[in-house]
């Protein structure tokens, strides 16, 4: 790892902190302690699995180590500060968290994408800044050099850290995810935050029972001993599955990395796919033993094609899982994110949150969250219905070429061919009309709604996430008169472009190993380079997949911007072990580009355990 000048941490600026008792820190607070600072938005995924990757560490090193918050983000949402809060009790935030609404300490710390963090060392010098996700093995081992140095030095502050939690808040539901109609018309809630299953009476309030114990954790046994992280979908398998599978209800454990499997009669929960380890692997279109094969944030489940599909928002993709024969493998998308149409092993997608089957059982519809999309398969094909990309957004109705929405997390196929949207960030609920190809508001004035539930009766009911709650729709909701037309703001996310020069240019990725690591090739090529424009015309060549982590670019000199999609990974191994352990880091990159004469010739990109 290279050496580079030390650099003075920047000050620690923001609209106003979160978990600190009201208390602003600076950084001579911090003197003492090293300091992780965790720059991240909550709409994003590998944000949220950084979160998870930070937890032991900060649990470890809790006398040393300060981890903060810095909350920079992309959605106009995630500005409001009140959003902000429940996305910190939401997703269990045990640290201070900085609000950064203008992406101010974003800029001064030069972070360029979501998640970044940077480690600060007890002399208030900047030592390291790691870009996307696992990189937890190098961080311990950076910490522990930390220690060991200012130790010896005198520099060390050991004692308890500035956190303080908030008061614990009295609701039956606590930020539920998704719901289901049983059998008996009562209705299961996954109740993320509590780390629960949550069954109701049929009018969404009388809570009849809990499935888990309500503290996080991965445990199969009895209703009152099971254990949940943040479960999100859940699915009814027909009832010649269930019977020959012993269990009637998948849950996607997403924060567990796993698929449960509830015996609904007794609320027996058993583990039936993932091993509980994130997926970093590379893509294929084989089967594999679903006990054996790592997942990465299930988030939804539907039953389509005979066969359970998973909305694997983690990495980018819809996976499937045959619970009869015990395996499961991937179904569409490249792991690339982005929204890109196309036979299904081609297709991009971006985070998918949401999954309904059309009546017809024809068409299974998505929510495609990070493109603020709604998508559909049919006949092999993924299409989208409504959505710009992924740094468009908005509440825009109308014709669905036009329309916007902004990071919506369900869908709820109607009998009448239409779906109805969970439109998250705007508060409220879309329906699109494939007759008319347009799109109207339903409802709005929710609090992040995150599914849709339509009843026995023929009602819709909202799973109104962050106001901990079902709220049923008025009945004219399903038909095109219940819709009404609204013409908001249109919003583009704008972050700092690149400027590059027409013709010729040099792509190149640059990539560190961790200490401790090497490249690895065991299993083949041990990097990979993907490259794609929006717009296509962009790039007149040097799109596409090769084993090289540089490449020579075209630019075209009739198109004045866009942005470069570059995804880079590399797989190491630990070095010198008798028993090495494999890695895999990943990281996507959506650079906006702006062509201008005599710009640059060159655009770097770091991939690194480590960028000290």
């Amino acid at each position: 790892m290279a050496t580079a000048p030390r650099v003075r941490a920047p000050e620690l600026k923001g609209r106003r902190w979160l978990n600190t008792g009201g208390r602003h820190l600076d950084l001579a607070d911090l003197r003492g302690r090293i300091t992780v600072l965790d720059f991240w938005t909550f709409c994003c995924i590998n944000c949220l699995h950084v979160l998870d990757e930070l937890r032991p560490i900060e649990q470890k090193y809790a006398d040393v180590l300060v981890v903060i918050g810095v909350h920079s983000p992309k959605f106009e949402h995630e500005k409001d500060p009140d959003a902000l809060a429940d996305a910190v009790e939401r997703y269990g935030v045990h640290h201070p968290v900085l609000d950064d609404p203008e992406l101010n300490m974003w800029q001064q710390y030069a972070a360029r994408a979501w998640p970044t963090l940077a480690v600060i060392d007890p002399e208030g010098y900047v030592v390291a800044t790691m870009a996307g996700e696992g990189h937890a093995e190098g961080l311990v081992r950076l910490v522990d050099d930390l220690i060991a140095t200012h130790e010896a030095k005198g520099t060390l502050r050991r004692g308890d850290g500035p956190y303080v939690p908030p008061a614990e808040p009295e609701t039956t539901l606590r930020f539920p995810g998704k719901s289901v109609v049983l059998d008996n018309g009562n209705l299961l809630v996954s109740d993320s935050a509590r780390h629960s299953l949550a069954e109701l009476a049929p009018d969404g309030e009388t809570l009849l029972r809990r499935i888990g114990t309500g503290a996080r954790g991965r445990a199969d046994g009895t209703a009152t001993a099971a254990t949940f992280a943040e479960p999100q979908g859940l699915c009814l398998l027909p009832a010649q599955v269930s019977r020959l599978v012993g269990y009637d209800l998948v849950v996607a454990d997403t924060v567990n990395h796993l698929l449960r499997g509830v015996r609904l009669a007794t609320g027996e929960v058993v583990t039936v796919a993932g091993t509980g380890r994130q997926w970093r692997s590379t893509v294929d279109d084989h089967a594999h033993d679903a006990l054996s094969v790592d997942l990465s944030s299930p988030w939804d489940l539907a039953w389509y094609d005979d066969r359970l599909v998973i909305a694997m928002a983690g990495i980018h993709q819809l996976w499937w899982f045959d619970p009869v024969k015990r395996t499961t493998g991937m179904y569409a998308g490249s792991t690339v994110e982005a929204r890109k149409d196309g036979p299904l092993a081609e297709a991009w997608l971006a985070q998918p949150s949401g999954l309904s089957v059309s009546a017809d059982g024809s068409r299974l519809w998505v929510a495609d969250s990070e493109t603020s999309a709604v998508r559909y398969v049919e006949n092999g094909i993924l299409t989208t219905a409504v959505g710009q990309g992924l740094f468009e957004f908005g509440h825009v109705d109308g014709p669905a070429a036009q329309a916007l929405l902004q990071h919506p997390l369900g869908v709820c196929a109607l009998p009448d061919g239409s779906v109805l949207i969970a439109d998250t960030y705007n508060g409220a609920v879309r329906r699109y009309d494939p007759e008319s190809d347009s799109v109207g508001t339903v409802a709005d004035g929710l609090a992040e709604p995150s599914d849709l539930l339509l009843t026995p009766d023929g009602g819709v009911l909202v799973v109104e996430s962050a106001a901990h709650r079902l709220t049923r729709l008025a009945p004219g909701a399903l038909t095109a008169a219940g819709a009404s037309t609204v013409n908001g703001p249109r919003h583009r996310t704008e972050r700092k472009p690149t400027e590059l020069r027409a013709g010729a240019v040099t792509l190149e990725v640059i990539f560190t190993p961790a200490p401790g690591q090497k490249l690895d090739d065991s299993y083949g090529p041990s990097t990979r380079l993907v490259v794609s424009a929006s717009p296509p015309e962009l790039l007149l060549s040097g799109a596409g997949t090769s084993t090289e982590l540089s490449r020579e670019l075209v630019i075209s000199d009739s198109v004045p911007e866009g942005v470069l999609q570059v995804t880079a990974q590399a797989a190491t191994c630990d070095a010198d072990v008798a028993h090495a352990a494999c890695h895999l880091t990943r990281q996507d990159w959506g650079v906006p580009i702006w062509v201008v004469d005599d710009a640059a010739d060159r655009l770097p990109l770091v991939l690194r355990g480590m960028d000290a």
